[in-house]
Parts: C-alpha cells; structure tokens; sequence
C-alpha cells in the first residue's frame, strides 16, 4: 500500500500491472479502488495506476482553516513524482474535470485522455462550479451517493452496491465533510473558463457518459469543443458509468485505446 508526497499531501495510491501509464481519477467522494473492475481489465497490457485525492479515500486531510489544494496542480506533482511523462488519463465526474483542466495546461502532453461523466458547460447551461457543500452530520457513516448509481443497480448486484459504499466512506472523507474546505480560488477561475480553454487541446480524446446522466448535456460540449475526440453515451448507464457499467465502459476505452497504441507500438 504505497504512498508519496505531493506538495502537503501524503497520497495514498494502487498499481498494478507495467508498461504504458494508465491513470485513473476518481470522482466526489470516492476514492482510486472504485476503479478496480478497470485495474482487472487493463492490468495486462497497462501500468494500472489509481491514487486518492486530496480529502479522500486513504490520503491525508488538508488544513480545515485554508482553501483546498488545486485538484489540477495535484495530477502534475504526482505525475512528475511518479515520473510519468506521456500519460493516459482516465476520470470520472469530480476526475474528469481534473484531468480536463489539467489538459487545458498541457494541451498535447497526454497520450490518451479518456473524462467520463464530466464535460464542460456552454452558453446557458448550468454546472461550470460546484455547488457549496453543507458540513456532514457525525451520525452519517456510509456517505449518500445521490444519482451515481441507479436503483435497479442496487437491486440487482447488492453486493456491489454495497462494496462502493464501504471502500469511499473512509475517515478522511468523513472529516473532509464534516469540516468542508474552502475550494481553491485558482479552481473556480479555471472552471469557469473551461470551455473556450478545452479547444486548446491536441491529445485523443474519448467522451464517455452514462446516458442517464445529467451531465450528459456537458459531455456533449466537451465532445463539440475538441477537435478530433469521440463520444459515447451508454444507455441506460448512470453518473458512475465505469462502476455500473464496466463492461461497455471498458470495451469503448479497448477501442480507443487500440487506435491510440498502434502508431505506438509500430515504432
């Protein structure tokens, strides 16, 4: 279970496999072993890598007096401690616009970026800022996963539903809501920039979402604003689309994925 210093955060991280680096962030509130259905997939032909952020999962709490750390700046000090200099970036919702925002920064710089559930807001469409978080109640153990996952999930695989609720309710998640940080000033200027700072970007891109999703309409933006990259929406697929359908989700990611790697792979 390894961790490594990035700035004032001990992040905690999983890996698995060797090769191309292949990163995986995570959503709100959930930490990198949600992408466990992806590290067993991809562990056979991709460094597998999926680390905690900031307040989450098994990495450490930020001060509750100061303003967050940037999400953005993290991928970049962990990315440099790694040593990882032509990544694949995978993320989901909360992952998703970190890796977008860190892609308006270093528009070619990736080999592959691959948002799900995440996209960017046009004229008139709500969503360029998160909504401010209320302080949690200390009774609250296993954290509410709103839309994320569809009921039909729940009942259909209780067993799964059930492991997502315990990996991400750790004790740093808890004391993050309970005591909400202040979001980073240079996160809420960034995001609201993000859709002309998207047409920047020059690596392959993949836009995945849940069809269900309300973020759907933003995805499609994202789609629309760099040049190149594919969409998909998987029917009937909720917020969580790599958690509740990993199988599509997975299968998209291989085809694009395929394209990415040959010119690679002929040198």
């Amino acid at each position: 279970m390894p961790w490594i210093e990035v700035g004032e955060t001990d992040i905690y991280y999983q890996e698995e496999g060797a090769g191309q680096p292949l990163v995986f962030l995570h959503g709100m509130s959930s930490c990198g072993e949600a992408w466990w259905q992806q590290f067993a997939h991809f562990r056979d032909r991709f460094r597998c890598i999926a680390y905690d952020s900031v307040n989450h999962g098994h990495s450490s709490n930020s001060p509750r007096d100061a303003e967050e750390p940037d999400r953005a700046d993290e991928p970049e000090g962990f990315l440099k401690a790694m040593n990882i200099t032509r990544p694949i970036l995978a993320g989901n919702s909360m992952g998703g616009n970190t890796l977008t925002r860190w892609a308006t920064r270093h528009p070619g710089d990736a080999l592959a970026l691959i948002p799900s559930g995440a996209g960017v807001a046009g004229p008139g469409q709500p969503g360029a800022l998160p909504p401010a978080q209320q302080p949690l109640s200390p009774d609250v153990l296993f954290l509410p996963i709103g839309d994320s996952l569809t009921d039909g999930f729940k009942q259909a695989q209780p067993r799964m539903f059930e492991r997502y609720l315990r990996i991400r309710s750790t004790a740093t998640r808890l004391e993050a809501l309970r005591s909400p940080r202040k979001p980073s000033a240079k996160t809420l200027a960034e995001r609201e920039g993000m859709a002309e700072a998207v047409t920047r970007i020059t690596s392959p891109m993949c836009v995945i979402v849940g069809a269900l999703d309300a973020a759907v309409p933003r995805c499609e933006t994202l789609h629309s604003r760099v040049a190149g990259s594919e969409y998909h929406a998987i029917p009937g697929a909720p917020h969580n689309v790599y958690y509740e359908a990993a199988e599509p989700y997975n299968a998209i990611v291989d085809a694009f994925l395929a394209k990415v790697m040959a010119p690679v792979a002929a040198r």
